[in-house]
Protein backbone atom coordinates (compact mmCIF):
# COMPACT_ATOMS: atom_id res chain seq x y z
CA UNK A 1 0.00 0.00 0.00
CA UNK A 2 1.05 3.58 -0.71
CA UNK A 3 -0.08 6.74 1.05
CA UNK A 4 -1.23 9.37 -1.43
CA UNK A 5 -2.18 12.97 -0.63
CA UNK A 6 -4.37 15.60 -2.29
CA UNK A 7 -3.46 19.17 -1.38
CA UNK A 8 -6.04 21.92 -1.04
CA UNK A 9 -5.20 25.61 -1.41
CA UNK A 10 -6.88 29.00 -1.78
CA UNK A 11 -4.34 30.40 -4.21
CA UNK A 12 -3.89 34.11 -4.85
CA UNK A 13 -2.35 36.32 -7.55
CA UNK A 14 1.28 36.14 -6.34
CA UNK A 15 3.20 33.14 -7.69
CA UNK A 16 5.93 33.33 -5.03
CA UNK A 17 3.43 33.28 -2.15
CA UNK A 18 1.54 30.35 -3.66
CA UNK A 19 4.74 28.35 -4.10
CA UNK A 20 5.66 28.92 -0.44
CA UNK A 21 2.24 27.65 0.62
CA UNK A 22 2.44 24.67 -1.75
CA UNK A 23 5.86 23.67 -0.39
CA UNK A 24 4.61 23.90 3.20
CA UNK A 25 1.74 21.56 2.40
CA UNK A 26 3.91 19.15 0.37
CA UNK A 27 6.30 19.00 3.33
CA UNK A 28 3.46 18.25 5.75
CA UNK A 29 2.04 15.55 3.51
CA UNK A 30 5.47 13.94 3.13
CA UNK A 31 5.96 13.97 6.91
CA UNK A 32 2.61 12.20 7.20
CA UNK A 33 4.00 9.41 5.01
CA UNK A 34 2.75 10.39 1.56
CA UNK A 35 4.81 9.14 -1.38
CA UNK A 36 2.51 10.63 -4.01
CA UNK A 37 1.22 14.21 -3.73
CA UNK A 38 -1.21 16.03 -6.02
CA UNK A 39 -1.70 19.81 -6.17
CA UNK A 40 -4.91 21.59 -7.28
CA UNK A 41 -5.59 23.32 -10.57
CA UNK A 42 -4.05 26.82 -10.80
CA UNK A 43 -2.08 26.22 -7.61
CA UNK A 44 0.62 28.70 -8.65
CA UNK A 45 -1.69 31.56 -9.63
CA UNK A 46 -5.32 32.57 -9.27
CA UNK A 47 -5.04 36.01 -10.82
CA UNK A 48 -7.15 39.09 -10.26
CA UNK A 49 -8.03 38.91 -13.95
CA UNK A 50 -8.37 35.99 -16.35
CA UNK A 51 -5.40 37.10 -18.46
CA UNK A 52 -3.00 37.38 -15.50
CA UNK A 53 -1.93 33.79 -16.06
CA UNK A 54 -0.71 34.72 -19.55
CA UNK A 55 1.71 37.25 -18.02
CA UNK A 56 3.48 34.55 -15.99
CA UNK A 57 3.35 31.73 -18.54
CA UNK A 58 6.48 29.66 -18.91
CA UNK A 59 8.17 28.00 -21.85
CA UNK A 60 7.97 24.23 -21.67
CA UNK A 61 10.97 22.95 -19.74
CA UNK A 62 12.04 26.12 -17.96
CA UNK A 63 10.66 28.57 -15.43
CA UNK A 64 10.34 29.06 -11.70
CA UNK A 65 7.15 27.02 -11.33
CA UNK A 66 8.56 24.03 -13.18
CA UNK A 67 11.81 24.32 -11.22
CA UNK A 68 9.82 24.44 -8.00
CA UNK A 69 7.99 21.20 -8.82
CA UNK A 70 11.19 19.38 -9.73
CA UNK A 71 13.08 20.54 -6.64
CA UNK A 72 10.18 19.82 -4.27
CA UNK A 73 9.70 16.30 -5.63
CA UNK A 74 13.36 15.48 -5.05
CA UNK A 75 13.64 17.33 -1.72
CA UNK A 76 10.66 15.55 -0.17
CA UNK A 77 11.16 12.24 -2.01
CA UNK A 78 7.65 12.21 -3.45
CA UNK A 79 6.00 11.95 -6.82
CA UNK A 80 4.17 15.20 -7.56
CA UNK A 81 1.21 15.84 -9.84
CA UNK A 82 1.63 19.57 -10.38
CA UNK A 83 -1.99 20.70 -10.61
CA UNK A 84 -1.94 22.98 -13.63
CA UNK A 85 0.55 25.67 -14.54
CA UNK A 86 0.41 28.17 -17.43
CA UNK A 87 2.70 27.06 -20.24
CA UNK A 88 3.21 28.80 -23.56
CA UNK A 89 0.56 28.16 -26.22
CA UNK A 90 0.66 28.63 -29.97
CA UNK A 91 -1.29 31.87 -29.49
CA UNK A 92 0.73 34.67 -27.82
CA UNK A 93 -2.24 35.74 -25.68
CA UNK A 94 -3.14 32.29 -24.36
CA UNK A 95 -1.65 29.49 -22.27
CA UNK A 96 -1.88 25.74 -22.04
CA UNK A 97 -3.24 24.60 -18.68
CA UNK A 98 -0.57 21.96 -18.24
CA UNK A 99 -0.46 19.30 -15.56
CA UNK A 100 3.14 18.13 -15.10
CA UNK A 101 4.11 14.96 -13.27
CA UNK A 102 7.50 14.56 -11.57
CA UNK A 103 9.00 11.48 -9.95
CA UNK A 104 10.77 11.45 -6.59
CA UNK A 105 14.11 12.17 -8.29
CA UNK A 106 12.75 15.43 -9.65
CA UNK A 107 12.53 14.17 -13.23
CA UNK A 108 9.50 15.13 -15.32
CA UNK A 109 7.64 12.01 -16.35
CA UNK A 110 4.57 13.31 -18.19
CA UNK A 111 2.53 16.31 -19.26
CA UNK A 112 -1.22 16.60 -19.74
CA UNK A 113 -2.88 19.72 -21.20
CA UNK A 114 -6.46 20.31 -20.07
CA UNK A 115 -8.82 19.29 -22.87
CA UNK A 116 -12.26 20.59 -21.84
CA UNK A 117 -12.49 24.34 -21.19
CA UNK A 118 -14.94 25.93 -18.77
CA UNK A 119 -17.08 28.26 -20.90
CA UNK A 120 -20.30 28.43 -18.92
CA UNK A 121 -22.84 30.58 -17.12
CA UNK A 122 -23.47 29.05 -13.71
CA UNK A 123 -27.25 28.77 -13.17
CA UNK A 124 -28.82 31.04 -10.54
CA UNK A 125 -25.52 32.68 -9.61
CA UNK A 126 -24.73 35.41 -12.14
CA UNK A 127 -21.27 33.87 -12.56
CA UNK A 128 -19.89 33.58 -16.07
CA UNK A 129 -16.64 31.96 -17.15
CA UNK A 130 -14.95 31.81 -20.55
CA UNK A 131 -11.75 29.88 -20.06
CA UNK A 132 -11.16 29.70 -23.80
CA UNK A 133 -10.39 33.44 -23.79
CA UNK A 134 -7.05 32.68 -22.15
CA UNK A 135 -6.50 28.92 -22.49
CA UNK A 136 -5.76 26.81 -25.53
CA UNK A 137 -7.19 23.26 -25.18
CA UNK A 138 -5.14 20.09 -25.24
CA UNK A 139 -5.88 17.27 -27.64
CA UNK A 140 -4.91 14.04 -25.89
CA UNK A 141 -5.50 12.16 -22.64
CA UNK A 142 -2.61 10.99 -20.47
CA UNK A 143 -2.15 7.56 -18.86
CA UNK A 144 1.25 6.55 -17.49
CA UNK A 145 2.88 3.76 -15.50
CA UNK A 146 3.94 4.66 -11.96
CA UNK A 147 5.16 2.65 -8.94
CA UNK A 148 1.67 3.09 -7.50
CA UNK A 149 -0.26 1.80 -10.51
CA UNK A 150 -1.49 2.97 -13.91
CA UNK A 151 -2.26 6.67 -13.54
CA UNK A 152 -4.64 8.79 -15.60
CA UNK A 153 -4.89 12.58 -15.38
CA UNK A 154 -7.86 14.88 -15.91
CA UNK A 155 -8.46 18.49 -14.87
CA UNK A 156 -11.57 20.10 -13.35
CA UNK A 157 -14.15 20.51 -16.15
CA UNK A 158 -12.92 17.23 -17.71
CA UNK A 159 -14.72 15.56 -14.80
CA UNK A 160 -18.10 16.16 -16.48
CA UNK A 161 -17.28 14.04 -19.55
CA UNK A 162 -17.51 10.32 -18.70
CA UNK A 163 -16.58 9.30 -22.24
CA UNK A 164 -13.20 10.97 -21.69
CA UNK A 165 -12.51 8.64 -18.77
CA UNK A 166 -13.86 5.64 -20.66
CA UNK A 167 -11.31 6.35 -23.38
CA UNK A 168 -8.56 6.47 -20.76
CA UNK A 169 -9.76 3.23 -19.21
CA UNK A 170 -8.95 1.39 -22.44
CA UNK A 171 -5.30 2.01 -21.54
CA UNK A 172 -5.96 0.46 -18.11
CA UNK A 173 -6.35 2.65 -15.03
CA UNK A 174 -5.72 2.10 -11.35
CA UNK A 175 -5.79 5.74 -10.26
CA UNK A 176 -7.26 8.93 -11.70
CA UNK A 177 -5.95 12.28 -10.44
CA UNK A 178 -8.23 15.27 -11.04
CA UNK A 179 -6.69 18.64 -10.03
CA UNK A 180 -9.54 21.15 -9.86
CA UNK A 181 -10.80 24.61 -9.00
CA UNK A 182 -14.54 23.90 -8.80
CA UNK A 183 -16.72 26.92 -8.06
CA UNK A 184 -18.59 26.94 -4.75
CA UNK A 185 -21.95 26.74 -6.55
CA UNK A 186 -21.16 23.89 -8.93
CA UNK A 187 -19.11 22.08 -6.33
CA UNK A 188 -21.94 21.99 -3.82
CA UNK A 189 -24.22 20.56 -6.49
CA UNK A 190 -21.99 18.07 -8.30
CA UNK A 191 -18.39 17.67 -7.01
CA UNK A 192 -18.73 14.60 -4.79
CA UNK A 193 -21.33 12.96 -7.04
CA UNK A 194 -19.11 13.20 -10.10
CA UNK A 195 -15.95 12.05 -8.33
CA UNK A 196 -17.64 9.01 -6.85
CA UNK A 197 -19.26 8.20 -10.21
CA UNK A 198 -15.91 8.27 -12.00
CA UNK A 199 -14.41 5.98 -9.36
CA UNK A 200 -17.34 3.55 -9.47
CA UNK A 201 -17.75 3.29 -13.22
CA UNK A 202 -14.00 2.85 -13.84
CA UNK A 203 -13.37 0.75 -10.69
CA UNK A 204 -10.35 2.82 -9.72
CA UNK A 205 -9.11 5.21 -7.07
CA UNK A 206 -9.79 8.92 -7.59
CA UNK A 207 -7.50 11.54 -6.05
CA UNK A 208 -9.08 14.99 -6.27
CA UNK A 209 -7.16 18.06 -5.02
CA UNK A 210 -9.33 21.16 -5.23
CA UNK A 211 -9.04 24.87 -4.61
CA UNK A 212 -11.04 25.67 -1.49
CA UNK A 213 -11.84 29.10 -0.13
CA UNK A 214 -12.16 32.79 -0.97
CA UNK A 215 -9.76 34.26 -3.54
CA UNK A 216 -8.60 37.84 -3.96
CA UNK A 217 -10.31 38.01 -7.36
CA UNK A 218 -13.67 37.61 -5.60
CA UNK A 219 -14.12 34.00 -6.60
CA UNK A 220 -15.08 31.30 -4.11
CA UNK A 221 -14.06 27.71 -4.71
CA UNK A 222 -15.69 24.67 -3.17
CA UNK A 223 -12.83 22.75 -1.56
CA UNK A 224 -13.79 19.30 -0.24
CA UNK A 225 -10.65 17.75 -1.70
CA UNK A 226 -11.06 14.01 -1.40
CA UNK A 227 -9.80 10.56 -2.16
CA UNK A 228 -12.35 7.96 -3.29
CA UNK A 229 -11.85 4.20 -3.50
CA UNK A 230 -12.98 1.91 -6.38
CA UNK A 231 -16.28 1.16 -4.62
CA UNK A 232 -17.11 4.87 -4.39
CA UNK A 233 -16.26 5.23 -0.69
CA UNK A 234 -14.84 8.62 0.30
CA UNK A 235 -11.68 7.76 2.25
CA UNK A 236 -10.84 11.30 3.33
CA UNK A 237 -12.20 14.81 2.71
CA UNK A 238 -10.91 18.30 3.60
CA UNK A 239 -13.74 20.81 3.52
CA UNK A 240 -12.28 24.32 3.23
CA UNK A 241 -9.06 26.31 3.46
CA UNK A 242 -5.50 25.08 3.04
CA UNK A 243 -4.63 21.53 4.02
CA UNK A 244 -4.52 18.04 2.61
CA UNK A 245 -6.19 14.66 2.66
CA UNK A 246 -4.40 11.34 2.54
CA UNK A 247 -5.29 7.69 2.16
CA UNK A 248 -3.78 4.35 1.27
CA UNK A 249 -3.89 3.23 -2.34
CA UNK A 250 -4.35 -0.50 -1.86
CA UNK A 251 -3.75 -2.48 -5.05
CA UNK A 252 -4.97 -5.68 -3.39
CA UNK A 253 -8.33 -4.04 -2.66
CA UNK A 254 -8.44 -2.77 -6.23
CA UNK A 255 -7.80 -6.24 -7.66
CA UNK A 256 -10.29 -7.93 -5.33
CA UNK A 257 -13.00 -5.42 -6.18
CA UNK A 258 -12.47 -5.90 -9.90
CA UNK A 259 -12.35 -9.68 -9.59
CA UNK A 260 -15.62 -9.91 -7.66
CA UNK A 261 -17.40 -7.20 -9.64
CA UNK A 262 -15.94 -7.43 -13.19
CA UNK A 263 -17.80 -4.52 -14.77
CA UNK A 264 -14.84 -3.55 -16.93
CA UNK A 265 -14.78 -7.02 -18.48
CA UNK A 266 -18.47 -6.79 -19.33
CA UNK A 267 -18.21 -3.66 -21.48
CA UNK A 268 -19.55 -4.16 -25.01
CA UNK A 269 -19.32 -0.65 -26.46
CA UNK A 270 -16.49 1.85 -26.38
CA UNK A 271 -16.20 5.56 -27.02
CA UNK A 272 -13.73 6.27 -29.80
Amino acid sequence: MTICAAIQMASGPQVSANLLEAEKLISEAAKAGAKFVALPENFAIMGLHELDKVKVREEDGKGIIQEFLSVAAKKYNVWIVGGTIPLAATSPDKVRAACLIYDNLGQRIARYDKVHLFDVSVPDSGEEYKESDSVEPGEHFCVIETPFGRLGVAVCYDLRFPEFFRSMSRSDLDIIVIPSAFTAKTGAAHWEILLRARAIENLCYVIAPNQGGFHKNGRQTFGHSMIVDPWGVVLDCYKTGSGFVSANIDKNRLEKTRASFPVLEHRRFFCE
